[in-house]
């Protein structure tokens, strides 16, 4: 069985509801609303596993957004060495899941085929996707392809025994969530598949996506992945932070989901 930690390196405070849900949705569009930035930790038996790799101090600054720390910094105040862990797991491409992954040197990460089709396709330069990821990040994984360092999935795959991805789409083209075998049954880690509680409960899409039924698709094969509802764990919202235990020493910073 598996152990898995939700970590927070940095915050956008100053978002509205209107950004963060589709159609009728959104409203009132002018609802204050925060979205949290986290990166997961699947600790298995002898090894550390990651899940995404939030961003830098420098595309914060550009993007307007509160970075606390490295996320790989933040994992090692979990005991995590990044030197050491021998997986990553890429949600998807957009800026704020790929910008710290140089930090694990020995890791092979773990993208669907599709993702890396579509960015280096001939959609991605339209405004709309465009202004969504950094080309420094596109440029830097298609250099880890080339060096071997990719591990490609094309829908379900098993990455250790226990640690499932599976492609969904919706808000990307190849954007993967991931299932993980604990003691308190299957948690279902969703990054962006939903953002938020509420996208996920009240089957309320984001407002950013590429396929409006593959989101409500993916809603549904959450719901059927996870053992229980609060086993589905959304990419950004604030109140991941108090619906599970804290660690100790990092309150406000880092819980244990599972």
């Amino acid at each position: 069985m598996h152990e898995v930690y939700a970590v927070k390196f940095g915050q956008h405070p100053g978002g509205r509801r209107g950004q963060y849900f589709y159609g009728s949705a959104a409203e009132p569009m002018d609802e204050p609303a925060q979205l949290d930035y986290f990166v997961w930790l699947i600790r298995s038996p002898g090894q550390d596993i990651v899940f995404d790799a939030g961003f830098t101090a420098e595309i914060a600054a550009r993007r307007r957004r509160e970075h606390w720390y490295a996320p790989s910094r933040a994992l090692a105040d979990l005991g995590v060495d990044r030197t050491a862990v021998p997986y990553v797991i890429l949600s998807h491409f957009h800026y704020d899941h790929v910008g710290d992954v140089e930090a694990f040197t020995g890791a092979r990460f773990v993208v669907q085929a599709r993702e890396m089709a579509f960015w280096t396709g001939r959609h991605a330069a339209r405004h709309e996707f465009r202004r969504l990821v950094e080309r420094e990040d596109i440029e830097r994984l298609a250099g880890y392809g080339l060096d071997g360092r990719l591990l490609y999935a094309d829908g379900e795959h098993e990455v250790v025994p226990g640690v499932r991805v599976h492609h969904v789409g919706g808000h990307t083209a190849g954007l993967q969530i991931v299932s993980v075998a604990t003691t308190r049954g299957t948690v279902v880690l969703a990054a962006d598949a939903a953002h938020l509680y509420a996208n996920v409960e009240d089957d309320a899409p984001f407002g950013v996506l590429t396929d409006l039924p593959a989101m409500y698709d993916t809603f549904d094969l959450m719901r059927a992945l996870a053992t229980s509802p609060d086993l589905i764990v959304p990419g950004h919202d604030p109140t991941v932070l108090t619906r599970f235990d804290p660690v100790d020493g990092l309150d406000g910073r880092a819980v244990r989901i599972a």
